[in-house]
Protein backbone atom coordinates (compact mmCIF):
# COMPACT_ATOMS: atom_id res chain seq x y z
CA UNK A 1 0.00 0.00 0.00
CA UNK A 2 0.92 4.04 -0.95
CA UNK A 3 2.53 5.06 2.17
CA UNK A 4 1.34 8.75 0.71
CA UNK A 5 -2.47 7.15 0.88
CA UNK A 6 -1.31 5.66 4.23
CA UNK A 7 -0.58 8.99 5.88
CA UNK A 8 -3.44 10.85 4.36
CA UNK A 9 -6.03 8.55 5.29
CA UNK A 10 -4.74 8.53 8.93
CA UNK A 11 -4.66 12.07 8.82
CA UNK A 12 -8.84 12.09 7.52
CA UNK A 13 -9.49 9.11 10.07
CA UNK A 14 -8.63 10.92 13.24
CA UNK A 15 -11.08 12.56 15.00
CA UNK A 16 -9.42 15.13 16.32
CA UNK A 17 -8.39 15.92 12.80
CA UNK A 18 -11.91 16.02 11.62
CA UNK A 19 -13.45 17.85 14.90
CA UNK A 20 -10.78 20.78 14.62
CA UNK A 21 -11.79 21.21 11.09
CA UNK A 22 -14.86 21.23 11.61
CA UNK A 23 -15.17 23.84 14.34
CA UNK A 24 -12.94 26.18 12.68
CA UNK A 25 -15.18 25.90 9.47
CA UNK A 26 -17.97 26.36 11.67
CA UNK A 27 -16.67 29.97 12.83
CA UNK A 28 -15.93 30.93 9.55
CA UNK A 29 -19.28 30.67 8.40
CA UNK A 30 -20.53 32.10 11.77
CA UNK A 31 -18.90 35.14 10.79
CA UNK A 32 -20.53 35.04 7.41
CA UNK A 33 -24.10 35.27 8.88
CA UNK A 34 -22.90 37.35 11.23
CA UNK A 35 -22.02 40.05 8.80
CA UNK A 36 -25.19 39.53 6.63
CA UNK A 37 -27.40 40.28 9.60
CA UNK A 38 -25.19 43.17 11.37
CA UNK A 39 -25.44 45.22 7.55
CA UNK A 40 -27.94 46.04 5.12
CA UNK A 41 -29.03 47.30 1.66
CA UNK A 42 -29.03 51.09 1.70
CA UNK A 43 -32.42 52.29 -0.35
CA UNK A 44 -33.75 56.00 -1.51
CA UNK A 45 -36.02 55.69 1.54
CA UNK A 46 -32.78 55.34 4.08
CA UNK A 47 -31.33 57.71 2.27
CA UNK A 48 -33.49 60.47 2.98
CA UNK A 49 -34.02 59.00 6.30
CA UNK A 50 -30.59 60.40 7.19
CA UNK A 51 -30.53 63.09 5.02
CA UNK A 52 -33.60 64.23 7.76
CA UNK A 53 -31.06 63.22 10.76
CA UNK A 54 -28.32 65.06 9.72
CA UNK A 55 -30.66 68.39 8.89
CA UNK A 56 -32.18 68.02 12.64
CA UNK A 57 -28.47 67.52 14.01
CA UNK A 58 -27.48 70.37 11.99
CA UNK A 59 -30.55 72.06 13.79
CA UNK A 60 -29.34 71.34 17.07
CA UNK A 61 -26.02 72.42 16.80
CA UNK A 62 -27.21 75.70 15.78
CA UNK A 63 -29.22 76.13 18.75
CA UNK A 64 -26.30 74.97 20.38
CA UNK A 65 -24.11 77.38 19.17
CA UNK A 66 -26.51 79.93 19.68
CA UNK A 67 -27.18 79.40 23.55
CA UNK A 68 -23.43 79.18 24.20
CA UNK A 69 -23.18 82.27 22.50
CA UNK A 70 -25.44 83.87 24.24
CA UNK A 71 -24.29 82.29 27.67
CA UNK A 72 -20.81 83.94 26.88
CA UNK A 73 -22.16 87.27 26.40
CA UNK A 74 -24.04 87.29 29.74
CA UNK A 75 -20.99 86.19 31.63
CA UNK A 76 -18.80 88.49 30.10
CA UNK A 77 -21.03 91.49 30.93
CA UNK A 78 -21.60 90.04 34.45
CA UNK A 79 -18.09 90.23 35.00
CA UNK A 80 -18.05 86.12 35.60
CA UNK A 81 -14.37 84.76 35.93
CA UNK A 82 -13.32 83.32 32.78
CA UNK A 83 -12.29 79.32 33.75
CA UNK A 84 -11.31 78.83 30.63
CA UNK A 85 -14.90 77.89 29.54
CA UNK A 86 -15.54 80.66 27.13
CA UNK A 87 -12.89 81.86 24.84
CA UNK A 88 -12.08 85.80 24.64
CA UNK A 89 -14.35 86.33 21.83
CA UNK A 90 -17.68 84.99 22.14
CA UNK A 91 -18.29 85.94 18.27
CA UNK A 92 -16.25 82.59 17.59
CA UNK A 93 -18.86 80.35 18.77
CA UNK A 94 -20.60 79.39 15.98
CA UNK A 95 -22.49 76.13 14.62
CA UNK A 96 -20.44 73.92 12.08
CA UNK A 97 -21.57 73.79 8.02
CA UNK A 98 -24.09 71.74 6.78
CA UNK A 99 -21.78 70.22 4.55
CA UNK A 100 -19.82 69.23 7.38
CA UNK A 101 -22.36 67.48 8.85
CA UNK A 102 -22.39 64.25 6.40
CA UNK A 103 -25.93 61.99 6.22
CA UNK A 104 -23.45 58.68 5.75
CA UNK A 105 -22.88 58.89 9.33
CA UNK A 106 -26.48 58.58 10.23
CA UNK A 107 -26.73 55.14 7.22
CA UNK A 108 -27.26 51.72 8.70
CA UNK A 109 -23.97 49.14 8.26
CA UNK A 110 -23.65 48.29 4.43
CA UNK A 111 -20.84 45.98 2.91
CA UNK A 112 -19.20 47.17 0.00
CA UNK A 113 -17.73 44.29 -1.51
CA UNK A 114 -14.78 46.03 -3.44
CA UNK A 115 -14.07 47.96 -0.26
CA UNK A 116 -14.29 45.98 2.30
CA UNK A 117 -13.81 42.37 1.34
CA UNK A 118 -10.25 42.22 1.14
CA UNK A 119 -10.54 43.10 5.11
CA UNK A 120 -11.85 39.77 5.39
CA UNK A 121 -9.48 37.32 4.33
CA UNK A 122 -7.53 38.27 7.34
CA UNK A 123 -9.69 36.28 9.98
CA UNK A 124 -9.84 33.89 7.20
CA UNK A 125 -6.16 32.88 6.70
CA UNK A 126 -5.93 33.59 10.54
CA UNK A 127 -8.75 30.92 11.39
CA UNK A 128 -7.52 27.91 9.24
CA UNK A 129 -4.05 28.48 9.84
CA UNK A 130 -4.76 27.98 13.78
CA UNK A 131 -6.85 24.78 13.14
CA UNK A 132 -3.77 23.95 10.44
CA UNK A 133 -1.15 24.90 12.99
CA UNK A 134 -2.89 22.30 15.75
CA UNK A 135 -3.97 19.33 13.41
CA UNK A 136 -0.26 19.53 11.91
CA UNK A 137 0.71 19.33 15.73
CA UNK A 138 -1.31 17.18 16.88
CA UNK A 139 -1.04 14.24 13.75
CA UNK A 140 2.88 13.80 14.15
CA UNK A 141 2.97 14.23 17.96
CA UNK A 142 0.47 12.25 18.73
CA UNK A 143 2.69 9.09 16.37
CA UNK A 144 5.51 9.89 18.65
CA UNK A 145 3.35 10.22 21.94
CA UNK A 146 2.14 6.73 21.22
CA UNK A 147 4.42 4.80 19.47
CA UNK A 148 2.99 4.64 16.60
CA UNK A 149 5.99 6.51 14.86
CA UNK A 150 8.42 3.54 16.20
CA UNK A 151 5.64 1.17 14.46
CA UNK A 152 5.80 3.05 11.17
CA UNK A 153 9.61 3.18 10.72
CA UNK A 154 10.11 -0.70 11.03
CA UNK A 155 7.70 -1.03 8.13
CA UNK A 156 9.55 1.84 6.47
CA UNK A 157 12.53 2.47 8.07
CA UNK A 158 13.55 5.41 6.00
CA UNK A 159 13.00 8.33 8.20
CA UNK A 160 12.81 11.35 6.10
CA UNK A 161 10.87 9.16 3.91
CA UNK A 162 8.73 8.79 6.53
CA UNK A 163 8.44 12.44 8.10
CA UNK A 164 8.23 14.30 4.93
CA UNK A 165 5.20 12.19 3.65
CA UNK A 166 3.40 12.63 6.63
CA UNK A 167 4.20 16.43 5.86
CA UNK A 168 2.90 15.87 1.97
CA UNK A 169 -0.18 14.05 3.31
CA UNK A 170 -1.00 16.77 5.97
CA UNK A 171 -0.35 19.55 3.44
CA UNK A 172 -2.99 17.98 1.02
CA UNK A 173 -5.28 17.40 3.34
CA UNK A 174 -4.99 21.49 4.74
CA UNK A 175 -5.09 22.52 0.89
CA UNK A 176 -7.84 20.32 0.26
CA UNK A 177 -10.18 22.00 2.46
CA UNK A 178 -8.29 25.49 2.45
CA UNK A 179 -9.38 25.64 -0.84
CA UNK A 180 -12.86 24.83 -1.18
CA UNK A 181 -13.39 27.13 1.85
CA UNK A 182 -11.59 30.04 0.25
CA UNK A 183 -13.89 29.77 -2.36
CA UNK A 184 -16.95 29.68 -0.18
CA UNK A 185 -15.96 32.54 1.58
CA UNK A 186 -15.71 34.84 -1.52
CA UNK A 187 -18.94 33.32 -2.80
CA UNK A 188 -20.37 33.88 1.04
CA UNK A 189 -19.58 37.83 0.76
CA UNK A 190 -20.36 38.13 -2.53
CA UNK A 191 -24.04 37.27 -1.65
CA UNK A 192 -24.26 39.23 1.90
CA UNK A 193 -23.01 42.34 -0.67
CA UNK A 194 -26.02 41.17 -2.99
CA UNK A 195 -28.70 41.45 -0.05
CA UNK A 196 -26.77 43.74 2.27
CA UNK A 197 -24.46 46.00 0.26
CA UNK A 198 -22.97 46.19 -2.61
CA UNK A 199 -21.07 44.84 -5.50
CA UNK A 200 -20.64 48.29 -7.39
CA UNK A 201 -17.28 49.01 -9.29
CA UNK A 202 -15.70 45.38 -8.40
CA UNK A 203 -13.78 45.37 -12.10
CA UNK A 204 -11.36 42.62 -13.26
CA UNK A 205 -8.40 44.28 -11.07
CA UNK A 206 -10.11 44.28 -7.93
CA UNK A 207 -10.93 40.51 -8.61
CA UNK A 208 -7.43 39.92 -9.54
CA UNK A 209 -6.45 41.73 -6.12
CA UNK A 210 -8.28 39.84 -3.98
CA UNK A 211 -7.36 36.65 -5.66
CA UNK A 212 -3.68 37.55 -4.62
CA UNK A 213 -4.33 38.37 -1.39
CA UNK A 214 -6.79 34.97 -0.82
CA UNK A 215 -3.60 32.98 -2.35
CA UNK A 216 -0.92 34.83 0.46
CA UNK A 217 -3.74 33.64 2.95
CA UNK A 218 -3.15 30.35 2.21
CA UNK A 219 0.81 30.24 1.84
CA UNK A 220 0.16 31.33 5.63
CA UNK A 221 -1.78 28.71 6.08
CA UNK A 222 0.51 26.23 4.67
CA UNK A 223 3.12 27.80 6.57
CA UNK A 224 1.52 27.71 9.95
CA UNK A 225 0.94 24.32 9.23
CA UNK A 226 4.02 23.22 8.66
CA UNK A 227 5.83 25.13 11.25
CA UNK A 228 2.82 23.56 13.85
CA UNK A 229 3.96 19.71 12.09
CA UNK A 230 8.25 20.61 12.39
CA UNK A 231 7.78 22.25 16.35
CA UNK A 232 6.12 18.84 17.02
CA UNK A 233 8.37 16.54 15.62
CA UNK A 234 11.29 17.96 16.72
CA UNK A 235 10.06 17.83 20.38
CA UNK A 236 8.37 14.53 19.44
CA UNK A 237 5.32 15.69 21.58
CA UNK A 238 2.12 17.98 20.45
CA UNK A 239 2.77 20.06 23.52
CA UNK A 240 6.12 21.21 21.75
CA UNK A 241 4.52 22.95 19.12
CA UNK A 242 1.57 24.59 21.54
CA UNK A 243 3.85 25.29 24.33
CA UNK A 244 6.32 27.06 21.95
CA UNK A 245 3.25 29.04 20.51
CA UNK A 246 2.33 29.81 24.15
CA UNK A 247 5.75 30.72 24.94
CA UNK A 248 6.74 33.15 21.55
CA UNK A 249 3.25 34.85 22.25
CA UNK A 250 3.92 35.62 25.99
CA UNK A 251 7.30 35.93 25.87
CA UNK A 252 8.35 37.22 22.58
CA UNK A 253 5.35 39.28 21.87
CA UNK A 254 3.80 40.51 25.09
CA UNK A 255 6.58 40.67 27.26
CA UNK A 256 9.43 42.07 24.12
CA UNK A 257 6.77 44.52 23.16
CA UNK A 258 5.87 46.00 26.92
CA UNK A 259 9.43 46.08 27.31
CA UNK A 260 10.46 47.83 24.29
CA UNK A 261 7.68 50.55 24.95
CA UNK A 262 9.15 51.01 28.39
CA UNK A 263 12.47 51.84 26.75
CA UNK A 264 11.11 54.15 24.16
CA UNK A 265 12.37 52.23 21.20
CA UNK A 266 11.34 53.39 17.73
CA UNK A 267 9.34 51.08 15.55
CA UNK A 268 8.90 48.83 18.49
CA UNK A 269 6.30 46.97 16.56
CA UNK A 270 8.67 46.00 13.80
CA UNK A 271 10.51 43.41 16.69
CA UNK A 272 6.78 41.62 16.81
CA UNK A 273 5.71 39.56 14.70
CA UNK A 274 2.29 40.14 14.03
CA UNK A 275 3.51 43.13 12.20
CA UNK A 276 4.83 40.43 9.52
CA UNK A 277 1.80 38.53 9.19
CA UNK A 278 0.00 41.03 9.02
CA UNK A 279 1.73 42.83 6.10
CA UNK A 280 2.04 39.56 4.41
CA UNK A 281 -1.64 40.12 4.47
CA UNK A 282 -1.95 43.27 3.67
CA UNK A 283 0.91 43.99 1.55
CA UNK A 284 2.07 46.83 3.32
CA UNK A 285 2.05 48.17 6.86
CA UNK A 286 3.16 51.61 7.92
CA UNK A 287 4.02 52.27 11.04
CA UNK A 288 4.68 56.12 12.70
CA UNK A 289 6.52 57.65 15.37
CA UNK A 290 4.46 59.79 17.34
CA UNK A 291 7.13 61.00 19.92
CA UNK A 292 9.04 62.99 16.98
CA UNK A 293 8.13 65.42 14.22
CA UNK A 294 9.18 65.72 10.40
CA UNK A 295 8.40 69.73 10.05
CA UNK A 296 7.29 70.46 6.24
CA UNK A 297 7.38 73.86 4.77
CA UNK A 298 4.09 75.24 6.21
CA UNK A 299 5.13 74.14 9.74
CA UNK A 300 3.14 70.88 9.94
CA UNK A 301 4.46 68.46 11.53
CA UNK A 302 4.79 64.76 10.26
CA UNK A 303 5.68 61.78 12.61
CA UNK A 304 8.45 59.61 10.31
CA UNK A 305 6.95 56.45 9.17
CA UNK A 306 8.45 53.08 8.35
CA UNK A 307 7.18 50.91 5.79
CA UNK A 308 6.60 46.83 6.56
CA UNK A 309 6.40 45.38 3.37
CA UNK A 310 5.14 41.78 2.20
CA UNK A 311 8.69 40.90 0.66
CA UNK A 312 10.00 41.47 4.14
CA UNK A 313 7.59 39.40 5.63
CA UNK A 314 8.16 36.75 3.01
CA UNK A 315 11.60 36.53 4.16
CA UNK A 316 10.93 35.86 7.53
CA UNK A 317 8.00 33.49 7.01
CA UNK A 318 10.79 31.53 4.54
CA UNK A 319 13.92 31.63 6.95
CA UNK A 320 11.54 30.68 10.23
CA UNK A 321 9.96 27.73 8.25
CA UNK A 322 13.09 26.42 6.53
CA UNK A 323 15.18 26.65 10.41
CA UNK A 324 12.40 25.09 12.04
CA UNK A 325 11.79 22.14 9.59
CA UNK A 326 15.37 21.88 9.43
CA UNK A 327 16.03 21.22 12.99
CA UNK A 328 12.96 19.07 12.67
CA UNK A 329 14.97 17.14 10.07
CA UNK A 330 18.32 16.92 11.93
CA UNK A 331 16.46 15.57 15.13
CA UNK A 332 14.80 12.61 12.32
CA UNK A 333 18.36 11.78 11.35
CA UNK A 334 20.55 12.08 14.32
CA UNK A 335 18.12 10.95 17.49
CA UNK A 336 17.34 7.15 18.07
CA UNK A 337 13.87 6.05 17.60
CA UNK A 338 12.74 4.90 21.21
Amino acid sequence: MSLFRTEFRRLTKRRFSRYMTLLGLLVLAAVVVGVFFTNQKIDAGQLAKAERQADQQYQEQVRWAEQERVNCEQAKAAGTPNDGRYPDDCSVISPPSREQIDAKWFLPSTFNFRETFDATLIPFAAILALVGFIVGASFVGAEWSTGGMMNLLLWRPKRLTVLFTKLAALLTGILAVTLPAAVLWFAGFWAVASFRGSTEKVTSGVWQSFALTGLRGVALVLVLTTIGFALASLGRHTAMALGGVVAVMVVFQFGLGILLEMASVQWAEAWLLPTYLLAWMTKKVTLQDYDSCNFNYSGECNPPTLDITWQQSSVLLVVGTVVILGAAVWSMRRRDIT
